[in-house]
């Protein structure tokens, strides 16, 4: 059974899955157990001027409020999302296992942590697939419809609503496709912005080029 990370890493790079199994199940850096700690402190850090100053955030403490705040008062879900009914949570479905950061109850919700910066707008396509595995496995175990998930960037005071679209669940089947197709290293990819911050990157064998030669000079 795949795991929601195994899906989410094959959407980004399937080589980078294969060397990702390799090596095992990762610890998760301290940065961003810290920064996954926020999403469950935001009534507190609204109200706490010396604790929001203090914390690993990447805005400003006035950006921070003002985003949580909008938050606050845009989504009906808001109170279970900063006091979340079920925490960390493992989730299995028929094709995938993982942990939900976030349940939330009636109806039912998962939402998962990031610790990245966000886009500009709604999330990344391979958090995307990690959130249409979790809303699937948490559908899967209570044997009814889950129709959206929610996505945290806390460092950032982003909170989003992920509605469970034709589109994500297209880019989540191919997910679980490519990861059931993983059982060598697959080709390298062209795109050198996936290279650069992937720890397999020696392994991998990809050289990334300087400005200069993918100028041509």
């Amino acid at each position: 059974m795949h795991t929601f990370r195994d899906l989410e890493t094959a959407a980004y790079c399937p080589r980078k899955l294969y060397y990702r199994r390799r090596a095992g199940p990762p610890d998760v850096p301290d940065e961003v157990a810290a920064c996954r700690s926020l999403a469950f402190e935001y009534e507190r850090l609204l109200a706490d001027d010396a604790a929001l100053v203090a914390a690993p955030v990447e805005v400003s403490p006035t950006t921070f409020r003002s985003r949580i705040g909008s938050a606050k008062a845009r989504l009906d879900r808001w109170p279970e999302l900063a006091d979340p009914p079920e925490r960390e949570r493992t989730l299995t479905g028929r094709e995938a296992r993982g942990v939900a950061h976030k349940v939330l109850h009636d109806p039912l919700a998962p939402s998962l942590v990031f610790a990245g910066r966000p886009p500009e707008e709604g999330v990344w396509e391979p958090q995307t697939v990690r959130l249409v595995a979790a809303a699937k496995a948490l559908a899967w175990e209570h044997e009814t419809a889950v129709e959206r998930a929610f996505a945290e960037y806390p460092a950032y005071g982003v909170v989003r609503v992920v509605p469970l679209t034709t589109r994500r669940k297209a880019a989540y089947r191919k997910a679980v496709r490519t990861a059931a197709s993983v059982d060598g290293p697959p080709a390298r990819t062209d795109d050198d912005a996936k290279c650069a911050p992937c720890e397999f990157r020696e392994q991998c064998g990809v050289r990334t080029r300087s400005l200069r030669s993918l100028l041509g000079s």
